[in-house]
C-alpha cells in the first residue's frame, strides 16, 4: 500500500488534499510541522502542542547530535518517548546548518566539518552519519544530507551545491536501512529555473518516498520563492508527498499550495510568538505596542485557542513587558493554532473546489506588512 495519497485536487490550480501515513500515524495534507529543534516546541508542552491541532513535528539532527547526542536519546527510549510525543516526527539532515552556520563550516564533496556552536568542538556530518543519526533515533521522515546555498550565490557555487545535493542525495539512499521509515530527497538550485530541473530530475531518478524543495526563505523574497515553487513542484511526482522546507509566511504557504505542495515546517509561528507578534485573520499584531494596554479583547475575536479564550490583550502585552514567561508561551500558541487553522481552511476549500478563488482573497490579505 502506498504511503501517500491524493483524496481531492482543485480545479482551478495544482493545489491537493491528501494523507500520508506513516509509522506514527496518518497526517492530513496540506501539513504544517511545528519545529522543535532541540526536542521540543519552545516553552510549550506535547499536551498544549496537541491541542493546537498540530500532528507532524519537525526535530533536528544537528542540534540533537551535540546535545544530549544520539546515544543518549537511544538509551532513553527514541525520540518519540524522548519528545513524549506519539505522533509523527520529522528529522531535517542538518543540512540546512551547512548554511545557517556557514562560518563555523567547513565543507567538500566528502561532508561538512562543524565547529559545534555549543563548544567549539569539531564535528563531521556527511550523508551516511546524517542518515545512520536519523534513522537511529527512529524518526517517521528523515531527509537526504544536502548542501543549502545561500542567496544571492554565483553560478558555480549553486552548481557545486546542486552537485553535491545529487551526489549525496546516493548515498543516502543506500545508506538507509531501517525498514517503515521514510526518506526523501531534497531539491536544491537557488532560484535557477534550469538548475532546479536539472536537479528534480536526478533526485526524482534515484526514487524517494518524497520529494522536498530546500533552499528558499534565505532572502530571495515572495515573487522569486513563489516562481521557484511554482517551476519546481510541477516537476515532482503526483504520487508522492512534497515538502517546502523552512517556508512559513501565511502568504507563502497558500502560494506553494497553489503550486502543488503538501508540507511545510517554519520557526516563524512560535519565534514571532516569543517577540510579542502575534499572526491573525486581519494581519499581524505586535502586543507590546501602548494601544494594547488597556485592551479587553482577545488576540484574535473568533480564535478558540487558550490564550484567546482567558486572556485579554492588555493582560499579554502586561506579561511580555514584566518578562513574564506566559506571554511567550501564550503567543506561541496562538500562533500554531493560527496556523494549524489556516491548513484546515486550505484543506476545506481544496475538498469544496474553490481553493484558487479563496485563496486570491487571502494572498491580498496576507501580504500587508507586518506592523
Amino acid at each position: 500500500m502506498s504511503h501517500f495519497s491524493v483524496t481531492n485536487t482543485d480545479p482551478g490550480c495544482a493545489a491537493r488534499r491528501g494523507v500520508l501515513t506513516t509509522a506514527h500515524g496518518a497526517v492530513q495534507t496540506p501539513a504544517f510541522m511545528p519545529v522543535g529543534t532541540a526536542g521540543t516546541v519552545k516553552g510549550l508542552t506535547p499536551e498544549q502542542l496537541e491541542a493546537t491541532g498540530a500532528g507532524m513535528i519537525l526535530a533536528n539532527t544537528y542540534h540533537l547530535m551535540l546535545r544530549p547526542g544520539v546515544e543518549v536519546i537511544e538509551k532513553l527510549g527514541s525520540l518519540h518517548r524522548f519528545m513524549a510525543w506519539n505522533q509523527p516526527i520529522l528529522t531535517d539532515s542538518g543540512g540546512y546548518q551547512v548554511f545557517s552556520l556557514s562560518a563555523l563550516t567547513r565543507i567538500n564533496d566528502e561532508g561538512v566539518e562543524f565547529a559545534s556552536h555549543v563548544d567549539g568542538a569539531r564535528v563531521h556530518l556527511n550523508a551516511e552519519s546524517a542518515t545512520d543519526i536519523q534513522s537511529r533515533l527512529g524518526a517517521d521522515v528523515i531527509m537526504c544530507f544536502d548542501e543549502c546555498p545561500p542567496y544571492p550565490a554565483e553560478p558555480g557555487l549553486l552548481e557545486t551545491a546542486v552537485a553535491r545535493t545529487i551526489a549525496w542525495a546516493r548515498r543516502c539512499k543506500d545508506a538507509h536501512q531501517r525498514p517503515g521509515q521514510l526518506l526523501f530527497g531534497i531539491v536544491q538550485g537557488g532560484i535557477d529555473l534550469a538548475l532546479r530541473e536539472h536537479c528534480a530530475q536526478e533526485i526524482v531518478g534515484i526514487g524517494f518516498d518524497g520529494y522536498a524543495i530546500g533552499g528558499l526563505s534565505v532572502g530571495e523574497g515572495h515573487e522569486h520563492m513563489a516562481r521557484t515553487v511554482e517551476h519546481t513542484a510541477a516537476l515532482l511526482p503526483a504520487d508522492r508527498p512534497r515538502y517546502l522546507m523552512g517556508v512559513g509566511l501565511p502568504i507563502d504557504i497558500i502560494a506553494a499550495v497553489r503550486a502543488g505542495v503538501d508540507m511545510f515546517d517554519c520557526v516563524l509561528p512560535t519565534r514571532n510568538g516569543r517577540n510579542a507578534l502575534a499572526f491573525t485573520a486581519q494581519g499581524p499584531l505586535r502586543l507590546r505596542n501602548s494601544i494594547h494596554a488597556d485592551a479587553t479583547a482577545p488576540v484574535e475575536a473568533g480564535c478558540d485557542c487558550y490564550g484567546c479564550r482567558h486572556f485579554t490583550r492588555g493582560a499579554i502585552r502586561h506579561f511580555f513587558n514584566c518578562g513574564e514567561m506566559l506571554g511567550p508561551i501564550l503567543l506561541s500558541l496562538h500562533n500554531l493554532r493560527f496556523y494549524q487553522r489556516l491548513m484546515s481552511d486550505i484543506r476545506e476549500h481544496i475538498e469544496r473546489g474553490d481553493f484558487a478563488d479563496w485563496a486570491d482573497g487571502q494572498l491580498a490579505r496576507h501580504a500587508r506588512p507586518i506592523s
